[in-house]
């Protein structure tokens, strides 16, 4: 379901994306190609100058919430997962290549390229180098115990595509079901 936000702006969304009819996209939403946004997913730039920009292949999975604060922006760059139930929340950049884990919680950040953000984790007011892994459960709030992350590992970075070759899949798979009906 897409809305206009009170400024009357509506959602963007790539013709080539696939947003499930259960999501809800409101206000001054940017949606790039090959986006899966999954069942239940809450997008919403509504608050006065706030949006939120999606890029290309990435994927929002079920029960993400995505909220940008009043004259604050969500950025969330190509090739970005978003799993299961993981709350970003502007102002926030997520570089490219990066994974959210299940539950996690985002905000006021910036996240570089490549980074993982495991489950249940709260990253919040720091900045996360390309590469980093932010491990389950853990807590940032101080950007000195950011030195202490560790470098992603090629497991790690093959799940990572893994997760976004199999979302990919779902918007083709899809989308040819839209077709044919």
């Amino acid at each position: 379901m897409l809305y206009p936000n009170p400024n009357n702006q509506y959602p963007k969304v790539s013709e080539k994306a696939w947003v499930s009819e259960t999501a809800i996209i409101v206000g001054d939403v940017t949606i790039g190609d090959n986006v899966y946004v999954a069942h239940n997913a809450i997008i919403r730039a509504d608050e006065p100058g706030s949006s939120i920009r999606i890029g290309d292949s990435c994927n929002v999975q079920d029960n993400v919430i995505i909220h940008s604060l009043s004259n604050s922006e969500v950025v969330i760059e190509n090739n970005t997962s978003l799993a299961h139930g993981c709350i970003v929340h502007g102002p926030c950049v997520i570089g490219k290549g990066c994974f959210v884990g299940f539950g996690s919680v985002v905000f006021d950040c910036k996240i570089g390229n490549d980074a993982l953000i495991l489950h249940n984790s709260t990253v919040r007011a720091v900045q996360i180098p390309s590469g980093k892994v932010v491990s389950d459960g853990q807590v940032l709030t101080k950007q000195e115990d950011v030195q202490d992350l560790e470098e992603i590992t090629s497991d790690l970075v093959n799940f990572k595509r893994s997760v976004i070759n199999a979302n990919i899949e779902l918007v083709n798979g899809y989308r040819n079901l839209d077709q044919e009906a």
